[in-house]
């Protein structure tokens, strides 16, 4: 096989002039907790023989790398349980400040106390922590059996192995949308940066989105009530939109698909854990590059790619009203947050 860390003179541009830059991998599409909006309480997972090995994870994004990504975030599912993953992070690690700019994760906490001191050795210098609530049996309540204390302690050992935690929250009428406020206070006074997410239309779950969306406009209106929020033009690659609360080193971002789309400069493409790669969350076009990589290696991988980048569409198309489908039948667990 050739080798995937050669350079290539070969940039992504996909057909409406976005230059790929971000790639986005779900390492596994197993998670240990079932948060309501994300996933149906009895899940089933993709058997493990239909999954990529990690050595072709590692593959895969090296040659992404040198085809021009500058920055990849690890997700899952729950990326911190598919084992030796901390292998793979080590891998990429290698390649920041050799053609990859940013490692990164997201993670929902739990094993963060475990993982922390490894993932900051390979070089990872900030992570995403999703967390929807503060309150401990509401924070069971979303993940159906999450323990907060757990959460909060990984958190705190992050931060004690020089991490930078930014807090994904999302926003849920009728569940969380009375304590945005203090979670933001909360993130001021620890010093993270706190994201708030619409709910996506995304996989069959076990509610109605319609009950549970809460539009991210209205939830500024009511932050800046308490809070002095200046607009910031700081940008991570993601689709996040920021403003800072004067005063503070703390950033609030939103990612509002429903209500501001952000498809225009899109930078990222999908990998999902058992090897397809997707274009958009909203849609299900994709290209199989465990099958290319496998069948026909490097050069069979660059064809899919470049395939790929001829699928890839102006936006999504997500929608949220009753009785109306999801987006998707595929969870956001199998795309990778």
């Amino acid at each position: 096989m050739a080798n995937p860390t050669e350079p290539t003179a070969s940039p992504m541009i996909d057909r409406h002039g976005r230059t790929i830059s971000y790639l986005r991998i779900s390492v596994t599409d197993r998670c240990d907790l079932r948060c309501r909006y994300c996933m149906a309480e009895q899940m089933t997972f993709l058997p493990r023989s239909a999954l990529l090995k990690l050595e072709e994870i590692a593959i895969i994004a090296e040659r992404f790398i040198a085809r021009g990504v500058r920055k990849i975030r690890l997700s899952g599912g729950e990326p911190l349980v598919r084992r030796d993953v901390g292998e793979l992070v080590h891998r990429l690690g290698r390649h920041l400040g050799a053609g990859l700019d940013e490692l990164t994760m997201t993670t929902n906490g739990t094993r963060l106390a475990q993982y922390s001191g490894e993932l900051a050795a390979s070089g990872v210098r900030r992570i995403n922590v999703s967390l929807d609530s503060l309150d401990a049996d509401r924070f069971r309540h979303i993940t159906r059996h999450g323990d907060l204390a757990q959460v909060l302690g990984g958190i705190a050992a992050a931060r004690a192995a020089g991490l930078a935690v930014k807090i994904n929250t999302v926003a849920l009428k009728g569940l969380n949308e009375d304590e945005l406020g203090a979670m933001l206070g909360w993130c001021v006074a620890e010093g993270h940066d706190l994201t708030l997410i619409e709910t996506m239309p995304l996989g069959a779950i076990d509610e109605d989105r319609v009950d549970r969306f809460l539009p991210l406009t209205t939830v500024v209106d009511q932050l800046r009530v308490d809070f002095p929020l200046v607009r910031d033009d700081h940008r991570t690659g993601g689709p996040a939109r920021y403003w800072r609360v004067e005063g503070t080193a703390t950033r609030l971002g939103l990612i509002s698909p429903m209500t501001a789309n952000f498809c225009d400069g899109c930078n990222r493409v999908r990998l999902t854990t058992e090897g397809k790669l997707y274009l958009c969350l909203g849609h299900d076009e994709q290209v199989d590059l465990k099958a290319a990589l496998r069948n026909g290696g490097i050069a069979a991988l660059d064809a899919s790619i470049d395939q790929a980048l001829t699928l890839k569409p102006a936006r999504h198309d997500f929608q949220i009203a009753a009785g109306a489908a999801p987006a998707v039948r595929r969870h956001m667990s199998v795309t990778g947050g």
